[in-house]
């Protein structure tokens, strides 16, 4: 390459930088001057009004059985008598099993007699004693023997008792788990019972709801398989909040008798909580979350305001702001991530 080429090439070259470097200081300026830095952010709006407000929760809850129990023999014995009828109802007091008791018998016989004897003599020394014929000692100890006689009846007659598995309620029998002819300890499960004419509900709220959850607030909820709704009263809650799930245990009283409803089943239970008929509301969409508060942004002259907010209940569309903005301030609902402080907004609808 001779000298003139090599001179061209540089002058090349040279014009080739200074172009590149006239081009970037154009760039901000022309950025500037295209891109709308002074235009105003377009963004939809809510005016802040009251209105009646709720908190509405849809919680899982379970069916039990009023009463629900194991039946088990209080003694061991062989039985002799069975009479569980599966899946049917029986009424308090009704005979389920029935041991063996003929010793028991034949020792309730052995001191009947015996009761019998005392008393006629019991009856004779009372008669000498009027005549004097014998000492009060005597027939002290004659009376004694008769009262004895008697408690070791009662006591017999209680061991009779055991061999006797009766229902402790009204209620639905289980299915039964032995034979007759079996022999059974009081560690054998015979069947079990429950008073399903009558349902219990059970759930768990979040602990800010425990103290909604008083005796007698009425609940409903419904069950798979149909639309109707029902009703429930609340019967009790635990005396703690579980610490793992922060979650109160709530249990009420089905009202009414439904087929529909079968003990274990699974409820939906749903609670209208902390309802209030002037709440100030702002659109769910307007609150923006920070670290450690919630703010909207308000339209004032034109401008963007970030103002912080407290928030109480909300429903599906909206929230209650307890502190920061009054009624009939125009709140932002769109572009909230474009504006910033003392952005110009235009606005393109207002709700």
């Amino acid at each position: 390459m001779n000298r003139k080429s090599r001179i061209v090439i540089g002058i090349i070259l040279a014009f080739i930088f200074v172009s590149c470097k006239n081009e970037k200081k154009e760039t901000p300026a022309n950025a500037g001057r295209t891109g709308g830095g002074d235009r105003p952010v377009q963004a939809e709006a809510f005016i802040v009004k009251t209105k009646s407000l709720s908190e509405n929760l849809e919680i899982p809850g379970t069916l039990l059985p009023f009463e629900v129990t194991e039946i088990r023999p209080e003694i061991s014995g062989r039985v002799i008598s069975l009479n569980i009828p599966e899946g049917s109802f029986v009424q308090k007091g009704a005979l389920l099993v029935k041991m063996f008791d003929a010793d028991l018998q034949a020792q309730l016989k052995k001191l009947q007699v015996q009761l019998e004897i005392a008393q006629k003599t019991a009856e004779r020394q009372e008669a000498l004693l009027k005549i004097e014929g014998i000492s009060k000692q005597e027939v002290d100890l004659s009376q004694l023997q008769v009262s004895n006689l008697k408690a070791d009846i009662e006591l017999i007659k209680v061991d009779i008792a055991k061999t006797e598995v009766r229902a402790p309620f009204p209620g639905r029998i289980g299915l039964k788990n032995i034979s007759n002819g079996a022999y059974i300890t009081p560690t054998t499960l015979l069947t079990t019972i429950s008073q399903v004419n009558q349902l219990k509900l059970e759930f768990s709220v979040p602990e800010k709801y425990s103290e909604a959850m008083r005796k007698g607030r009425q609940v409903s909820f419904n069950v798979a398989g149909t639309d109707n709704k029902f009703t429930a009263a609340v019967l009790a809650t635990e005396s703690n909040i579980e610490a793992n799930t922060r979650t109160l245990k709530v249990r009420a009283i089905v009202a009414g008798k439904h087929n529909l409803l079968v003990p274990g089943a699974f409820a939906k239970v749903a609670l209208q909580l902390g309802k209030n008929d002037h709440s100030l509301i702002v659109p769910s969409q307007a609150i923006i979350p920070q670290a450690r508060n919630k703010r909207v942004i308000v339209y004032k002259g034109g401008k963007a305001d970030f103002t912080v907010v407290t928030t109480g209940i909300r429903d599906s569309s909206y929230v209650q702001v307890l502190d920061g903005v009054k009624e009939g301030d125009t709140i932002l609902t769109t572009a909230l991530l474009a504006i910033r402080p003392e952005s110009k907004i235009k606005l393109t609808k207002v709700q």
